[in-house]
């Protein structure tokens, strides 16, 4: 699917962020667009992970605009985000060990009924999390021993494909992963690949936080670069200019 240029999903405009003496962010834009993946890259300490925690309402900008679908949007905390449409997988994934597939993709987000009760007064529907988490998994192409067992009995390319299918689920803007094949084998790694790029099919907006330059260059449309708080390239990433980017990324480049 070919990203749609004139309606970024998400725009970023001069972004700001300071702690203390850090100026972590230092006048960052950049827009991601349905249908692609955008890779974030950057040496330790670029930005990249201030970058994404802003635009999941973890930190709030010191100064900078951010819009979604070209509305200007103010995300105090990472609920407010989610409520946005943004959904964020970090490297700790966040599951829980002792659910199952379904009941962590649900989990905060039961389905309930009657609809006409207070919340707290009505019945989980398990049933029908367990029928729409195992459509949305048989949709991505995600592959699971037993959708009865719990997260813990499963591997670690499992557990990465739950948590970024239960991503892709309620983030109706955008899907931010944040090395997603870190401390992966390859037959793992391929997996969890094939799973973004399954994203991407269906018209996601994916930003990809990843060291692996071949990913980068697997998967990715277009790559921006951080260094030192600042965005110092963006490129679309290939073999030709791959020497290009990893220049970028450690300052070999002015």
């Amino acid at each position: 699917m070919t990203a749609t240029r004139s309606n970024p999903v998400l725009a970023i405009r001069n972004a700001e962020k300071q702690f203390g003496a850090v100026h972590a962010l230092k006048g960052v834009s950049l827009e991601a667009h349905r249908g692609e993946v955008l890779a974030l890259l950057g040496d330790n300490g670029a930005g990249k992970s201030t970058l994404v925690k802003c635009i999941s309402g973890v930190h709030g900008l010191d100064a900078g605009q951010i819009f979604l679908e070209g509305e200007k949007v103010s995300l105090p905390s990472p609920a407010a985000a989610r409520r946005a449409g943004i959904e964020t997988v970090y490297q700790d994934l966040a599951l829980f060990d002792n659910l199952t597939p379904a009941q962590n993709f649900y989990c905060g987000r039961e389905i309930a009924f009657p609809s006409w009760l207070p919340a707290g007064l009505r019945f989980l529907s398990s049933r029908k999390m367990d029928r729409e988490a195992a459509a949305v998994l048989e949709r991505l192409k995600v592959k699971l021993p037993k959708l009865e067992s719990p997260v813990a009995l499963m591997s670690g390319g499992q557990r990465q494909a739950i948590a970024v299918a239960r991503a892709s689920v309620f983030a109706r803007k955008l899907v931010i992963l944040d090395e997603p094949t870190a401390a992966l084998g390859l037959r793992e790694s391929r997996k969890v690949l094939d799973l973004v790029a399954q994203l991407r099919v269906e018209g996601n907006a994916v930003i990809l936080i990843t060291h692996n330059m071949e990913h980068v260059l697997e998967l990715a449309d277009r790559a921006v670069v951080l260094r030192q708080g600042r965005k110092v390239g963006e490129l679309k990433p290939d073999r030709n200019n791959q020497q290009q980017l990893v220049s970028l990324i450690v300052g070999a480049e002015s």
